[in-house]
Formats: structure tokens, sequence, C-alpha cells
């Protein structure tokens, strides 16, 4: 029997119970899979806040499990907001909350800190792309794998263990339109394990010159689809988290495949004009693993995942389960 009351797990709990990288890629592919046939999810229900560019965004979804009476099943909701002006006053832009609902009376169970969740379940979903359309471990030690991230936030510190542990040897190369953040990032890279060498890059096209896998992870804003074909690699992996705020659509448009991971969250976000001139994607991260589709014999690929808010509910459910077999978090009257 459930315990009464819900469970809190604040972001210290959160990170502390949170599975390893291998298990959190194996997360993300189940999630990706699951897309296909077993989830309920809308596109994302947003609103607009004040001060300009401050938003909200609601992200329930529903999985059904393998037990006929519903017990399985995963229901529950993300709710983010994003300040981009909390930058200038030393604060986080972004805020999120995952709540988790039992699936046979709909009462709430759990509420964990989002923050942590976003960053290793996005980083985690970059990494079932890598380990199915990347380089796999063709690095060697005279010629290591290039990797290159835009942009040295959260998202890409989440990613170096991520990158660490598919792409052993890694040769990583940061930039960020602020040099001393891309260089922090660099350091933290230089003591994670599986990453050999990580250097800031001055411009985006230095770091990204020769990458076989670039991710695009900057902040949303005005300026968008600044990432041309002649800053990138003939068989390139590309990993836009940013939407189409890097890649330009003329690269989208001559991939030799492109994914996305979840059809009607990529439709509703080009009819609001994020994807503007973006071509139909060739097909879905799930589907594609289902089917088997390889890399293409030649040409780049791009796989651009917006984050559902599946993923969330998958990864908060393990979180969950790890936190009471280490007698974590704060228990709530229900």
């Amino acid at each position: 029997m459930a315990e009464p009351g819900i469970l809190y797990l604040d972001g210290a709990a959160v990170r502390a119970a949170m599975p390893d990288v291998g298990t959190r890629i194996e997360l993300a592919e189940r999630t990706m899979l699951a897309l296909i046939e077993d989830a309920d999810l809308p596109p994302e229900i947003g609103v607009d806040a004040r001060p300009t560019g401050s938003f909200g965004h609601a992200m329930p979804a529903f999985l059904r499990g393998p037990s006929i009476d519903g017990s399985e099943d995963l229901l529950g909701v993300k709710w983010v907001v994003g300040f981009p002006a909390n930058r200038a006053a030393g604060l986080p832009t972004i805020h999120a909350m995952v709540i988790l609902n039992d699936p046979r009376t709909g009462q709430p169970n759990a509420i964990l800190d989002g923050a942590p969740i976003t960053a290793d379940r996005t980083a985690a979903i970059s990494g079932v792309a890598i380990r199915h359309w990347g380089p796999g471990l063709s690095g060697t030690d005279a010629h290591p794998t290039r990797v290159a991230i835009l942009g040295a936030g959260v998202q890409a510190r989440s990613h170096l263990p991520v990158i660490g542990h598919l792409l052993p040897g890694a040769d990583l190369v940061i930039h960020d339109r602020h040099p001393e953040r891309a260089e922090a990032v660099a350091g933290i890279a230089r003591a994670t394990p599986g990453i050999a060498r990580a250097d800031s890059a001055g411009t985006a096209d230095e770091a990204t010159q020769g990458a076989a896998v670039v991710v695009t992870a900057v902040s949303f804003g005005p300026i968008r689809q600044t990432l041309h074909n002649a800053h990138l690699a003939p068989n390139a992996l590309l990993i836009a988290i940013d939407h189409a705020t890097s890649v330009h659509h003329e690269v989208a448009r001559e991939v030799g495949l492109f994914l996305v991971d979840e059809r009607g969250q990529f439709d509703a976000n080009r009819s609001a004009g994020a994807f503007d001139a973006y071509p139909d994607p060739h097909s879905t991260i799930g589907l594609a693993i289902r089917d088997g589709v390889g890399r293409p014999p030649s040409g780049r690929i791009l796989v651009s995942h917006l984050g559902v808010g599946l993923a969330d509910l998958v990864f908060a459910d393990a979180i969950v389960r790890n936190a009471r077999a280490a007698g974590l978090g704060t228990r709530l009257p229900g």
C-alpha cells in the first residue's frame, strides 16, 4: 500500500535520487518508444506573462502500463515557467515542478523540483540520438570524436556525462557568447569521465568545424537560424534542443535524416513560427528506433527534440522509487 500523504522532493533530493547516466539514457529511449502508441499527451499548453518574453507552460501526460488494472500507468503534469529577465538579477530563468498522480485514484502522490529532471532527461534524449545515429566508438587516440556544444548553460553541463559515457575519448569544444561561461563549462568537462579534452571557442564556426556531433543549446531569443551548412561537417549529427534558434532551415532541408521527438509538438511549434521554413521531419525518434533506421549513406542527421512531458513523468517515477528506497524527501499531508 502506498504511503499516506504527498512526497516532496526538492532539488537536492531529486539530484540524490537521480538514476545513473546509463539508466537515464535507457529511460529516455523507453519514453521515445512509448510515444509511438502507449502515451497520451497534447502539445504544450502555454500562456505569456510579464515581463516580455516570460511564459508558463503546462505539459500533461499519461502512459499506459502493462497491468490491466492501471497500477503501472503514469499520470501527471510538468509545469514550467521562464523569466529571461531574471538573469540580470542573478536568479534562475527557468523554474519547474513535476506532479505525479496515482493513476487509479487521481490523488497526487509526489511533487518534485523539475529543474534537475529537465536538465538530465533532455541530455539523455540527446544520448539516445548519439547512441543510434552518432559516430559510436569510432574515435581513437589519434583521431578522437570531436563534439561541439553551442551554449554554456545548464543544458551544456547536463550533456557532459552523457557525452563522456557514449563517446569515450571525446574532444569537446564549447562556444558561448560569454567566453567566461564557455571556459567554465570546459573546466567541468575536463574533469568529466570519458572526455579526454575540452576547450572553449571564440566563435560558433570555430567550434563546429569538423565536429562529428553538434549540440545546439543556446538561450531562446530573437536571433534565429544562424548555423548554416558551411559551418558543419558533411556527415555531422546535429542535436537541436533550442528549436530553430541555431540550425538554419537550409540545413534542415538538406539533411539525410531529420527526426523529432513528437510530431504533434513539432507541428504546433512550426505553426507558431518556431520552425519557419522547416520541412516535415522524416520520422520520430521512437519510430526510427523501432523500424531500425540507421545512418544514411551520406549527409547530415538532424535530431530536434523539444521536450515532452512524458519524459519528465518517466524520470520522476524512477526518481521517486529511488527516493523512497533511500528515505529521501519530505512527506506532506495529503
